[in-house]
């Protein structure tokens, strides 16, 4: 009888001995952490590994989100946005369309606003008489009228645009360009560049230009001025024009006809937004290329994890073999240096989440950029480190669930 109830319990006894041995989930996460802090130096470089590579993930798809937004927001304003230009000399000069192509433009029903500038050959502008003629920065003078920042959506970055005393007086406006090229970063009464064989008074400065960067490399008196003092006597060379946005087409189709009747194939109508269009495309090609270098960082980073993981395993091999004699499964261990891979790849992504957070915001500033991340990249970038984590502790945590206890035990 005795005997009868020994063997009945002996099987229950086991049992009861193996579940002890078994993990829970809770457990095996809190060993595993246990397992990182015990080797911390080792653990943080590991990570620091993949937050790099997670970081430069988040902050290129940040980078180029918060860059196209800028750039769509600016397609949304100058989608209507047309310009008409004659065609040019044989010494490049471009020549000047009739002097009612303005007036007849602006008489198209859907046109909301109409300007024009007009190029003036031959004139070099300098910051002084003293610099020589041929050191010109390929500065241009362009005559323009009061309503051209309102009609290119430009904005004045210093001082103030052409008004009726620059109707009057030689006064000049420059692009952003042109006063980087030229030096001047801050107005006085006093700035003055020398244009034309004078000087002209500098009374403003735009800010970049993008749909019109023939602006910006020009400095900008006005027709007035420009016929007076300059030797101005043609039409203008190219008019900006806004549209009904539902009537861009249609407004296009018949420019060439209403600004040159004589000679319609002649004049070249141009839609400026689609330069905004090829600037998106082009940064959406970056963004797969740098998307692939971090592709890459991150398989090396992981690559390093793994021969951690590994060391962890052969350093830990009589840990290994007293859980197992005390009837841990192999699946049990295989579990711990699995959960210890994806905690340290999970943690040093969260780190590079974070990094790639500050670099994007950094950017944004930098480039005047309205901070935009997508919600996958921070997602993508979590996902990404855990598969790396997972991938890196197969072979490590399989090695560890092989090893036999007795040959283990021997370690210790």
């Amino acid at each position: 009888m005795s005997a009868r109830v020994g063997t009945s319990h002996g099987p229950r006894r086991q049992r009861e001995v193996r579940d002890r041995a078994r993990l829970p989930a809770g457990e095996a996460l809190a060993l595993g952490a246990l397992g990182l802090r015990a080797r911390r130096v080792r653990a943080a470089l590991s990570a620091l590994g993949i937050a790099i590579a997670v970081a430069a993930v988040v902050a290129v798809l940040g980078i180029a989100a918060s860059a196209q937004a800028d750039l769509l927001a600016q397609l949304g304003s100058q989608a209507n946005l047309l310009t008409v230009a004659s065609g040019q000399t044989f010494d490049g000069h471009p020549t000047p369309l009739p002097t009612t192509a303005e007036t007849m433009v602006g008489r198209i029903p859907p046109v909301r606003a109409v300007t024009s500038v007009a190029a003036l050959t031959g004139l070099t502008v300098r910051r002084t008489a003293a610099i020589a003629a041929i050191e010109t920065g390929g500065i241009s003078v362009l005559a323009a009228e009061p309503s051209l920042p309102a009609t290119v959506s430009a904005s004045v970055l210093r001082g103030r645009f052409l008004d009726a005393v620059s109707a009057a007086y030689p006064q000049t406006v420059l692009g952003y360009a042109a006063a980087r090229t030229l030096g001047i970063d801050v107005l006085s009464a006093t700035t003055q560049v020398y244009l034309g064989g004078r000087y002209f008074v500098v009374v403003g400065i735009l800010a970049p230009v993008s749909v019109a960067p023939e602006l910006d490399n020009a400095a900008l008196v006005s027709f007035p001025v420009a016929g007076s003092l300059l030797g101005l006597d043609g039409g203008p060379t190219r008019i900006y024009l806004r549209v009904d946005p539902d009537q861009v087409g249609q407004v296009a189709a018949v420019l060439p006809f209403t600004a040159a009747p004589d000679q319609p194939e002649a004049v070249e109508v141009r839609r400026p937004s689609d330069v905004l269009l090829a600037r998106i495309a082009a940064r959406t090609a970056f963004v797969g290329l740098f998307l692939g270098l971090s592709a890459v960082a991150l398989l090396v980073a992981g690559v390093g994890v793994a021969n951690i993981m590994v060391i962890s395993v052969l350093e830990r091999r009589g840990e290994i073999g007293l859980r197992r004699a005390l009837g841990a499964r192999r699946r049990d261990v295989a579990a711990q240096f699995l959960l210890e891979s994806a905690m340290l790849t999970t943690g040093g992504g969260a780190l590079g989440v974070g990094l790639g957070y500050v670099a994007t915001a950094v950017a944004a500033h930098l480039g005047h950029y309205r901070l935009s991340i997508p919600a996958q990249a921070p997602l993508g970038g979590l996902a990404a480190a855990l598969c790396v984590g997972v991938l890196a502790g197969v072979y490590p945590a399989a090695r560890a669930a092989r090893l036999a206890p007795v040959q283990a035990l021997r370690s210790l």
